[in-house]
């Protein structure tokens, strides 16, 4: 496959936090560092994401006594998965992998800022209605087709990508340049969601 002006490749969360010994690792995480930079030459517009959360943020664990990781309770926007302290403003958890090597990326767009709202989605917040500003960036751009790689695949990358396909985007995944967490079979629920909004599943040997 080839890609153009009219595409972007987005880099979705890869940060330490997400990577063995991060704080929220995903098993085998490091693995697509290498793979989405073997891919991102091919492509003129490159968006990276990262995980921003303020200390103390709800969707943390920690900020509801009692409660433990991966527990899911109902926040004013809706179910919230709790998950460890990760990707704090400021930390080495939340830094991009210092092996991640895309000079010529365009955009690194912060999201999860919001203390009372999560935000896996790299086009809107948790609550549905708190945009990111993504969308109407790449729409000024001209940008038609949105391919996606990074962490994790059943959570920011298939949240980004749902959103992408509701925003009028073609959308592609590489699945051998994303890891997924796979909470009680989220992994294939959101394959199954991905598919259903017309997402499309692609390797990085279909990229050049």
């Amino acid at each position: 496959m080839r890609f153009g002006v009219k595409d972007v490749l987005i880099g979705v969360d890869l940060q330490y936090g997400f990577m063995p010994g991060g704080n929220l690792p995903v098993a085998d995480g490091h693995a697509v560092v290498p793979v989405v930079n073997r891919i991102a030459p091919y492509f003129d517009n490159v968006v990276l994401t990262q995980d921003w959360h303020p200390p103390g943020h709800w969707s943390f664990a920690s900020s509801h006594p009692g409660r433990k990781p991966y527990e899911v309770i109902r926040l004013p926007y809706g179910e919230q998965v709790l998950w460890p302290d990760h990707c704090v403003q400021g930390t080495h958890d939340a830094e991009l992998h210092a092996d991640l090597d895309i000079p010529h990326a365009q955009l690194i767009l912060r999201k999860g800022y919001h203390k009372a709202v999560d935000s896996y989605s790299a086009f809107h917040a948790a609550d549905r209605t708190t945009p990111t500003g993504l969308a109407s960036y790449l729409h000024e751009r001209g940008i038609t087709r949105v391919v996606l790689a990074g962490l994790a695949t059943d959570f920011c990358v298939a949240w980004t990508a749902l959103d992408a396909r509701a925003a009028g985007f073609e959308t592609l995944v590489v699945e051998d340049a994303c890891r997924g967490i796979n909470v009680e079979g989220s992994l294939s629920n959101a394959w199954d969601a991905m598919k259903d909004a017309g997402v499309h599943r692609i390797a990085s040997a279909d990229i050049g």
